[in-house]
């Protein structure tokens, strides 16, 4: 199954730091969206790179961290 994990951070620059890291540590860049207006990142990714990504947004102190399974639309 394929998750969303969704973080929301108060600061930008923490949110930018975060998506920054992601792209580093080799997450396609076609599974990442940032919202910057709402200082939001989120992943799409397998449930095995489910905590992988987790790890890597909670480093940045999100606010709130979730995730969901993936719908498609």
């Amino acid at each position: 199954m394929t998750q969303t994990v969704t973080a929301t951070y108060h600061d930008l620059m923490k949110a930018t730091n975060a998506y920054d890291e992601l792209v580093s540590e080799g997450f396609p860049r076609e599974k990442l969206y940032f919202d910057k207006e709402a200082h939001q990142v989120k992943v799409i990714v397998p449930d095995t790179a489910k905590s992988g990504a987790e790890q890597i947004l909670s480093r940045h102190q999100p606010d709130d961290l979730w995730a969901r399974p993936y719908e498609t639309q």
